[in-house]
């Protein structure tokens, strides 16, 4: 399984704003950090400001800061909120063909399990797990 692009920055951009607490952060200065499109993490941190993430504060002096604090954020919750468009494989809902073994499939009932799995192992993270007491990525990501 690969994460789309969209949920990989999200979760970049959600690792930035923790890291910087109370403190406003741009689209702009997260990019740059991750030296990633400025452009695409615009739509991403949109999407997560409507799903109440973050905030944003319009204007010459805003930018972006956590809705929640990190304990609250749940890692599966985001991930399973942004890859849920996603089909793993053709026959999981929102798939683009119809499969003809579909009915007799098994494959179909292991895979499942296995992304149950994967987000029960995620449900058990929060983004604070990620941020605290890691000053590896606090130096990593200090403006």
């Amino acid at each position: 399984m690969r994460l789309t692009l969209q949920t990989d920055y999200a979760l970049r951009l959600l690792m930035h704003l923790a890291i910087r607490e109370d403190q406003l952060t741009t689209i702009g200065q997260t990019a740059e950090k991750y030296a990633i499109s400025k452009n695409h993490l615009m739509k991403v941190a949109n999407i997560l400001g409507r799903l109440g993430y973050i905030d944003t504060v319009r204007g010459r002096a805003g930018g972006l800061k956590l809705a929640r604090v990190p304990e609250k954020i749940s890692l599966g919750s985001v991930v399973r909120t942004l890859e849920e468009e996603t089909a793993l494989v053709d026959c999981f809902p929102g798939g683009t063909r119809p499969c003809l073994i579909s009915p007799s499939c098994r494959l179909k009932g292991v895979l499942a399990e296995s992304l149950n799995a994967f987000y029960k192992v995620l449900d058990h993270y929060t983004l604070n797990d990620l941020v605290s007491s890691n000053e590896d990525l606090k130096l990593a990501l200090a403006l």
